[in-house]
């Protein structure tokens, strides 16, 4: 495998998880009755919607003009982005959601593997892209996680599980092998 092929598939990889933590983050908060969304379990914990406001603020100010200006935009003011108003809704926080993704898909789609060692900034400091990327992949995933965790919290008993089900491990694993011995994708 050379560099070139490497990086692409690099580039390839950061996507689909991208894609995986989007669908898994959506998974949650759609079994979220509107109250849960904003609920939050003390005065130093976050709701979901704070959670998902914070996330695309870094998703907006990270990947705006992501190869050519600092990822940490003037215009950001991160302690603003676990403040809610009571006028927010879900229809708001899915806008918020949406419009952060789309900011992470846009910059990733046109990216090149010969950009993976480019020099981004962010906060004043250089990174390469795969350590701009890597750093956005933590911490997205930690958040979705954050997500998930307070939304099966929340919904307790009726959590619909996002991957395999409690006790369902065997069988799960049995699915596999057989799509796998006959040539199925999974």
């Amino acid at each position: 495998m050379t560099t070139v092929d490497l990086a692409a598939h690099y580039l390839d990889e950061v996507r689909r998880q991208l894609r995986g933590y989007k669908r898994m983050g959506e998974g949650a908060i759609a079994q979220l009755e509107d109250e849960q969304l904003f609920a939050t379990l003390d005065p130093e914990s976050n709701s979901v919607a704070i959670l998902v406001k914070h996330i695309a603020g870094n998703m907006r100010s990270r990947f705006t003009d992501f190869l050519t200006d600092d990822g940490e935009k003037p215009n950001r003011n991160r302690d603003q982005e676990f403040e809610l108003t009571s006028s927010v809704t879900r229809a708001d926080v899915l806008r918020m959601w949406e419009e952060g993704w789309s900011c992470v898909f846009s910059a990733i789609a046109d990216l090149k593997p010969e950009d993976v060692t480019r020099t981004v900034i962010i906060r004043s400091e250089p990174h390469t892209v795969v350590q701009a990327l890597n750093r956005a992949l933590a911490h997205y995933a930690a958040h979705i996680a954050q997500i998930i965790f307070l939304a099966k919290h929340l919904r307790s008993s009726q959590w619909q599980s996002l991957s395999i089900p409690r006790g369902k491990s065997e069988e799960f694993n049995a699915r596999a092998r057989e799509k796998f011995e006959k040539g199925l994708p999974k």
